[in-house]
């Protein structure tokens, strides 16, 4: 006859503590980060498509959708801050900003902050923007920094120092 042996109470709860908590826990993990690899490659802008649109006088609305110091920095000319996208707050921000306008406003993200395949930033502003139902976003690919892609490329930007 197979022995029962008798839990005490404080390994009771530990045990269904640990139950809830793997229930729950798929569900309270934080989101995955986006990837912005994951935006087509027909959503992407070139710096130098971008800064030739500028100077012939085409103004998407251009949103900064990284760190606030970064922006502070250098930005493109004419550029908004619209918060650090990899957090909520910054979503919260980007959603705020773009909340009235039509959807099919013609508008550019960038970050800058680091090399495309690992910035936080660019892949959920992205996303974010296609589920509020906007159409006409593109994002600026830059490829290493805002630094070496834009303002060394001499595309103009304000802000430096």
């Amino acid at each position: 006859m197979m022995k029962i042996r008798r839990l005490r109470s404080g390994t009771c709860s530990g045990i269904l503590a640990l139950a809830v908590l793997a229930a729950v826990a798929p569900r309270a993990r934080a989101a995955e980060p986006i990837s912005a690899n994951r935006i087509p490659q027909n959503q992407l802008i070139q710096p130098e498509t971008l800064h030739r649109e500028l100077e012939a006088g085409r103004r998407p609305l251009i949103l900064q959708v990284g760190s606030r110091m970064l922006f502070d920095e250098a930005h493109i000319p004419g550029a908004e801050y619209a918060g650090p996208a990899s957090r909520p707050e910054g979503l919260e921000v980007l959603r705020h900003r773009v909340a009235g306008l039509p959807r099919n406003r013609a508008m550019v993200i960038y970050c800058g902050c680091c090399p495309w395949e690992h910035c936080p930033n660019i892949g959920p502003a992205w996303v974010l923007l296609h589920q509020m139902g906007f159409t006409r976003v593109r994002a600026l690919y830059i490829a290493d920094n805002f630094g070496a892609d834009w303002v060394h490329q001499g595309y103009g930007a304000e802000g430096v120092q």
